[in-house]
């Protein structure tokens, strides 16, 4: 067994890295910008979103600026766990509580994104190990099993294509009861997928420009300005797709999104016997339906890697930074329960990253001010939505009536109501997780006894 430390603190072996353990920085950055600019379209923001965006409007014929802090990719596109889901954050009880209406318009849109992002890969030629496995919600406990049968007949009601599922007879590891199994999408390596959309970018008509912090976003008459360290961009209209990253610019929305940091580690290579005696013979991800998820997925490296569980969030700009020692060890702790018989298999590295969650849980595009617009806020299922909802909102940009898919995430007016993702409130989830997760093992050792 690989040892946490006697405090809990940290393990030990384990390689920490601020920036992704799916692929290697680049080395060939765009150059940065000089002068003054002028251009029909300015994005702001490298990711997912942003570069789906140039891409589509550069299609469109538009003369488009990407402006990146670091290079393409750099955030969370590159470093989350690499689920390619047809799902919305939130269960889903409570979203058809809050949403009764809106739900079926809500997952059509969550299911198209998957589906038009995987489109995507195949139309760039991106190799990504993208494996069409389609994904588990899959519970631990009697409890989780009973409400994700609920969650999976809320979901089919509203068009989701998603069916329950028994865990021995479906292939997930033995300590996984069953769950929801969302159909569309699978597991891909995001960290090339992300710099496969940045070489597309880079061969396409966008003027992309890395290494560039956009400093203000003001709007004119005559358009708007972007300021950069270099000079200006003169633009007709702005599309921030800024995500985790929205609170550096002052004419983001308040409180429109919340940074929350997400955690990931890896193991070291495990024998193929080893997976599927613990009765994982599905190369299907898997998530948990606590509070705070927690995610298992093999990986095209023989590894498995699992995250989550533990979140941290910040009041102000959200920094670069390594996983937290503290979570490192409790993700080991959470993978140890769930794969028992692995508790020898070591963890190799760990990693992170910025998502932003929003208030509503939902995903959010809408206008800022005049001429500024965004697309922010996939609240983790980033992977699949973010492509799309930038390509929808190039499409409005470009003419095309504003489709029903980006009605459904449509904000009227950029007003967010504040936030309950605070610190306090993220450790209060985790510990009445810990508590669910210590009364279930404490049934079954008591089952198991008579």
């Amino acid at each position: 067994m690989h040892d946490v430390t006697a405090d809990g603190a940290g393990v030990a072996g384990v390689s920490y890295s601020a920036f992704s353990g799916w692929a290697d920085r680049p080395t060939d950055f765009a150059p940065m910008p000089e002068g003054e600019l002028t251009c029909d379209i300015a994005v702001v923001g490298g990711g997912y979103a942003g570069m789906a965006t140039a891409l589509r409007l550069a299609e469109r014929g538009a003369d488009v600026v990407l402006l990146e802090a670091g290079f393409c990719g750099w955030g969370g596109s590159s470093r989350n766990a690499g689920y390619l889901s047809n799902a919305l954050a939130g269960d889903p009880r409570l979203l058809n509580t809050l949403y009764a209406r809106r739900l079926p318009d809500l997952v059509r849109y969550a299911d198209e994104a998957a589906r038009f992002t995987e489109k995507l890969i195949g139309r760039l030629a991106v190799d990504c190990d993208y494996e069409p496995t389609g994904n588990v919600i899959a519970a631990v406990s009697p409890g989780q099993l009973r409400r994700t049968e609920r969650n999976a007949g809320i979901l089919r009601r509203a068009g989701a294509d998603v069916e329950f599922v028994e865990g021995r007879d479906f292939g997930l590891p033995h300590t996984f009861l069953g769950g929801v199994f969302e159909r569309a999408g699978g597991l891909l390596n995001p960290g090339k997928f992300a710099l496969g959309l940045r070489d597309a970018l880079l061969a396409s008509d966008v003027r992309t420009y890395e290494r560039t912090a956009v400093r203000a976003v003001e709007p004119h008459a005559s358009g708007v300005v972007v300021s950069v360290a270099g000079g200006r961009v003169h633009a007709e209209r702005v599309v921030l797709a800024t995500n985790a990253y929205s609170r550096d610019l002052a004419i983001a929305p308040r409180r429109m999104v919340t940074p929350v940091w997400t955690s990931l580690v890896e193991t070291e290579p495990i024998a193929p016997e080893r997976l599927v005696a613990t009765g994982w013979t599905r190369r299907t991800g898997v998530i948990t339906p606590h509070a705070i998820l927690e995610n298992y997925r093999p990986t095209p490296r023989g590894t498995i890697m699992f995250g989550t569980r533990r979140l941290r969030t910040t009041r102000g700009a959200p920094t670069n930074r390594e996983p937290d020692d503290a979570v490192v060890a409790d993700l080991l702790r959470g993978f140890h329960e769930r794969f028992p018989s692995l508790v020898d298999v070591a963890p190799r590295r760990a990693w992170g990253g910025w998502i932003a969650m929003t208030s509503s849980l939902l995903p959010v595009a809408g206008e800022a001010a005049k001429n500024v617009f965004y697309a922010i806020g996939c609240n983790g299922h980033g992977l699949a939505q973010s492509p799309y909802l930038g390509t929808l909102l190039a499409d409005r940009l470009a003419g095309d009536r504003r489709h029903e898919d980006l009605t459904a995430v449509w904000r009227t007016r950029p007003r967010f109501a504040p936030s309950v993702l605070s610190a306090p409130t993220l450790h209060a989830a985790w510990t009445i997780d810990r508590v669910s997760d210590r009364f279930h093992r404490r049934r079954t050792l008591s089952s198991q006894k008579r």
